[in-house]
Formats: structure tokens, C-alpha cells, sequence
């Protein structure tokens, strides 16, 4: 693959990422809540804590550690997997009717999401290198949007605040927020998955 090719697939798995793992899991978490969607509202409750793995990446892309490229290729997946994991809210979407529009646009929304895992993955395996080195183009290209929504982070903290957003600090806040969310999800691990196994419970 050529690296205008591997470029073009590194931005459309952006646009994805923009919206079906933003924007319309967004609007659902919204709609679900509305809508009293008890099973949808749950499922994406517990999709927003796991998915917050990826914006971790982004801070760590903005910079030039290698370990962003680690979580870029790690965080989709797990955020695929949260969708489909829980046995007893697959059984409950499952039970709704299948054209009610909150439960069609969600099960839309978990293949769509899906596609974008299967993506990401592909693009990752094909770049493996940046694993061990960011000195490629093909890392260039991973970090591309995350380093442009640095750079408009910083003129809108410097615009609003008069302060001064570097990428050490968004460094630091990446470290930082990854070993809190490497608690949580330990904690989750040894205390409620062997109580709840695939049951949604008090993730």
C-alpha cells in the first residue's frame, strides 16, 4: 500500500471515529436517557467509561510517545467489545422491536462501530512498526489529526485563559488520566467481573 493510500484510510478511520464513536453514541446516550431506553441508556453509560481510553490516546498522539501508537490500536477494540460483551443487554436490545428507531439506530451504531474496529485494526497491523518506532511516515500519519487538534487546544486555552497548552503537559495529563482509568478497570477486574461475569452489574 501506498503512503498516499495508507494516508487516505488513516483519515477516513478519523471521520469514522468522529462519528461512530462520538457523535452518535452521543446523540443515543441523549436519546436513550430521554426516551427511558433503560438497556441502550446502560449499554452506552459503560461504553462512554470505557471509550474515554481513546481520547487518552489522543493526547498521547499529540506528543511524539510511541505508547499512543499502543493504546490507538488497543482502545478500539476494547471499545468494539463493551458494545457487544454484556449478556444481559444484548438480550434485552435483542427483545426490542427491531424497527423501534432508537433500537434500529442501535444496532446500526454497533455494526458501523464494529466496521471501524476491524479498520483501525487493519491499519495498525499494516503500520506495526510505529510500535516500536515513531519514525515512519506512516506514524506521521497517526499523529497528523491528533497534532492539529493540539495545536487549535492550544489557541483556544491561550485565546480564553492566557495560558499555554504543551505537549509535555498534555504528556503529563495522558500519563496521568491512564493510570487512573488502569485502576478502575483493574479494580472492575479483580472485584466485579468474578461477582457479575458478562452481566452489565455495577461496571
Amino acid at each position: 500500500m501506498t503512503e498516499p493510500q495508507f494516508q487516505v484510510l488513516v483519515w477516513l478511520s478519523y471521520r469514522i471515529a468522529a462519528t461512530f464513536a462520538f457523535g452518535l453514541p452521543l446523540f443515543l446516550f441523549i436519546w436513550a436517557k430521554i426516551s427511558n431506553a433503560s438497556c441502550i441508556y446502560r449499554l452506552l453509560s459503560i461504553y462512554w467509561k470505557v471509550s474515554s481510553l481513546y481520547a487518552i490516546n489522543l493526547l498521547f498522539l499529540s506528543g511524539d510517545s510511541q505508547l499512543g501508537q499502543l493504546i490507538s490500536f488497543i482502545a478500539p477494540i476494547i471499545m468494539v467489545g463493551s458494545t457487544w460483551f454484556w449478556v444481559d443487554l444484548n438480550q434485552e436490545i435483542d427483545e426490542m422491536f427491531v424497527f423501534k428507531p432508537i433500537s434500529l439506530t442501535t444496532r446500526i451504531w454497533r455494526w458501523s462501530l464494529s466496521f471501524w474496529g476491524i479498520l483501525n485494526t487493519g491499519l495498525h497491523l499494516i503500520s506495526w512498526r510505529c510500535l516500536n518506532s515513531i519514525s515512519s511516515n506512516y506514524c506521521d500519519t497517526w499523529r497528523e489529526i491528533p497534532y492539529n487538534s493540539f495545536i487549535t487546544t492550544k489557541i483556544i486555552i491561550k485565546f480564553i485563559l492566557g495560558g499555554n497548552w504543551t505537549t509535555t503537559f498534555a504528556t503529563f495529563l495522558a500519563y496521568l488520566t491512564l493510570i487512573l482509568y488502569s485502576i478502575g478497570l483493574i479494580q472492575w477486574l479483580i472485584m466485579q467481573f468474578p461477582k457479575n461475569g458478562r452481566f452489565a452489574g455495577k461496571f
